[in-house]
């Protein structure tokens, strides 16, 4: 048996090597191995954490509980109140579907027994006739039973409704109860110092990375080791990358090869800044690496998203002023839900001047929590039967634009246009249903699918409350790190990573009080939670547009005249409409001046130009425009004649073209051009001006 002075011993060795690390006199190449590293800087944090008052903490415990069981009363009274909800959509789905679609099927079979040429297709048709008839009657029997159900529930809702509000109140009790309780935890000293950075810092990435790992990987050669030994010579780096929430699946190693091979191919990216911070959240979110999806006919391209392209393309568009204004707002963390798409970067490049040449409307908005996201609202249809037509050589985005799609791939549009102009965002489905989170000077938002709770997020938070709160408290960065040292902690005691609750595991100790202590923050900053947009588009297509003026929509352009005969007539130069309308709309255009949109929704609308000619004459007019759906019909009538010249747009994707000319046929003096668009397919079409050039 080893005597107490001996254990002591080494407890001062080990303790002594461990400070000798963090203040630099020993480089982890002196240190056996990084395993044994772990360990002792594990050994020395339980030594340097105080022991918790168990008076403190037993309140602490006892409040935790009180909450639990406040919120299981609260979900059965939620759960009565739901009885009365399904029991009332039971009734209108009887009402509404079941009685409604017979109803319309006995007109319809009474319609076919009329118009029945032959004794076999009466026969079928009053078949049919019978079987509707059967199943009103049967829909009118379920409509009295569920109504009977929904009345006699409909007695106990006053009860039901008192007994919410009774839980909604002691929920709310217990909660503050809970928050006052945290405050009050003695421990709360440490975790609002960084006293104890150095080693936890250190002992986290070790336990995420994985000791052996980071073995093999200093053994891999002389520049892994010099990574290495750079990374854990940096307590700022390593805390801003754990702040940030580590590198994706523990790869450190990776992440520094990329973070240092970027800066090395940007100076940009070596001063503290903006760059700086949008590099390291590449790093850390492609130390694993990102699938790159290609267009399907692009069998020889990149296999995975290039880290250092993403960051040099990002780089350029901020510098060039193509991001949103709050771009450079964002620290470490937000930036990761930016660079994490696996659309490769041309498409990027292509989604912003497509959208500033098709739709700067969406742009220009002043509405934070439709800007960019509003295009998957006016130009991607709700709906599937288009997708057959998807092109191989275009990317998947580009289809969705072209083609439309359902909840799932308009989210994913919206999430891709998103990042292309540098909004943090992230995906939250919830059941049957995709949707999209977005970032908003007000908060984070909930878009095309139900509000904050209603869904979860492929990322470590799972449920989507957690992901929130996560949001919220990083309000306050000064604060947020006190939560993240509770967890830095609680790795250190040997507790699994918890990241919310709800989840498969219970967070121990220092995890719920990292959890709590993140409540604390978010009550003291007074913060709101954002409701969603769109919930109602989730699932259907808009049947109108709000006209939504942009700035300087007020410009005037005129019809010129060139002193060769040639004729531009700015698009916006209407002399019907000559205001914009749900259907036809004048926006400020990033070529300079504005240009018209005609929407592919609502009804069809025609637009006219009153030109002056000079002389009579045979005259070509062709158009600058921008289509993302292939053969855009276009027609045109002639001082109100009963013919028409029928074009075709061919697809542009997103990029100014001048179509092919027409001919057509001044008169001296007033002519009035009427241009209309009924075809099929009709989808939405953007001009910037008309162009006459005479025939000679």
């Amino acid at each position: 048996m080893k005597c107490k002075s001996f254990e002591r011993c080494c407890r001062a060795a080990v303790l002594l090597m461990v400070y000798a690390i963090s203040v630099g006199v020993l480089s982890a190449s002196e240190v056996s191995t990084y395993v044994a590293m772990h360990a002792s800087l594990q050994d020395a944090i339980r030594t340097s954490v105080p022991e918790l008052d168990a008076q403190a903490w037993a309140e602490y415990e006892e409040a935790r509980t009180n909450v639990a069981r406040a919120q299981e009363a609260l979900d059965a009274a939620q759960e009565n109140l739901g009885t009365i909800n399904r029991a009332q959509g039971l009734v209108g789905h009887a009402r509404n579907h079941w009685i409604a679609t017979a109803e319309r099927n006995i007109r319809k079979a009474q319609e076919q027994i009329e118009a029945a040429a032959t004794e076999q297709e009466r026969e079928e048709a009053r078949a049919a006739l019978a079987s509707a008839e059967q199943n009103k009657r049967e829909g009118q029997e379920a409509l009295k039973e569920r109504q009977a159900n929904l009345d006699a529930l409909r007695e106990k809702e006053p009860e039901y409704r008192a007994a919410h509000e009774s839980a909604r109140t002691r929920m709310e009790q217990e909660q503050e109860a809970l928050l006052q309780a945290t405050r009050d935890l003695p421990v709360l000293d440490i975790l609002q110092r960084d006293r104890l950075d150095d080693r936890l810092v250190r002992f986290v990435i070790l336990e995420e990375w994985g000791p052996e790992k980071v073995d093999a990987y200093v053994a891999q050669g002389g520049e892994q080791k010099a990574l290495v030994e750079k990374l854990f010579a940096d307590t700022q780096l390593m805390r801003r990358m754990l702040v940030a929430d580590g590198a994706k699946d523990g790869n450190y190693g990776r992440a520094m090869e990329i973070y240092t091979t970027i800066q090395a191919a940007s100076a940009e990216a070596q001063e503290e800044g903006v760059l700086q911070r949008l590099a390291l959240a590449i790093a850390l979110e492609h130390a694993t690496p990102i699938s790159q999806r290609n267009p399907r006919a692009a069998v020889d391209a990149p296999e995975h998203v290039d880290p250092v392209r993403r960051y040099l393309q990002f780089e350029n568009a901020y510098l060039a002023g193509e991001l949103d204004p709050s771009f450079s707002e964002h620290d470490v963390w937000h930036y990761r839900w930016v660079v994490d798409g696996y659309e490769p970067d041309d498409i990027l490049v292509w989604g912003r001047e497509m959208l500033r040449n098709y739709r700067p409307d969406h742009i220009y908005t002043q509405n934070q929590r439709w800007r960019y996201v509003g295009a998957v609202r006016t130009e991607v249809p709700y709906g599937s039967q288009w997708n057959k037509y998807d092109r191989d050589e275009l990317q998947f985005f580009q289809n969705i634009l072209m083609n439309g799609g359902i909840c799932g791939r308009r989210a994913f549009f919206g999430r891709f246009i998103l990042r292309a102009f540098g909004i943090p965002t992230t995906a939250r489905p919830s059941r049957g249903h995709g949707a999209l989170v977005r970032w908003t000077p007000e908060g984070w938002i909930p878009v095309l699918g139900p509000g904050w709770g209603g869904g979860w997020t492929h990322t470590p938070y799972g449920d989507d409350m957690n992901f929130l709160h996560s949001t919220q408290a990083r309000v306050v960065p000064e604060s947020f790190v006190a939560v993240k040292r509770a967890q830095w902690i609680g790795r250190a005691m040997g507790e699994p990573s918890v990241w919310g609750v709800g989840g498969r595991r219970a967070p121990e100790r220092w995890h719920a009080m990292a959890l709590d202590l993140q409540q604390v923050v978010i009550a003291d900053a007074d913060t709101d939670t954002q409701d969603a947009v769109g919930e109602e588009l989730g699932e259907a297509d808009i049947a109108e547009e709000q006209v939504i003026e942009t700035p300087d929509s007020d410009i005037t352009e005129e019809i010129v005249v060139h002193s060769d005969g040639t004729i531009t007539i700015p698009a916006v130069a209407t002399t019907k409409p000559t205001q914009s309308t749900s259907k036809i709309m004048f926006h400020k255009s990033f070529l300079g001046g504005r240009q018209l949109h005609y929407s592919r929704s609502g009804n069809p609308e025609s637009f006219s130009y009153t030109v002056h000619a000079p002389q009579a004459g045979r005259h070509a007019l062709s158009l600058r425009y921008v289509v993302n759906t292939d053969n855009q019909p276009l027609q045109l009538r002639m001082n109100h004649a009963d013919e028409k010249v029928e074009m075709k747009l061919p697809l542009t994707l997103g990029m100014w073209k001048h179509s092919a000319a027409v001919e057509i046929t001044l008169e001296e003096g007033e002519n009035v051009l009427t241009f209309s668009r009924t075809g099929e397919n009709v989808r939405g079409l953007t001009i910037k001006d008309f162009t006459l050039t005479p025939i000679h």
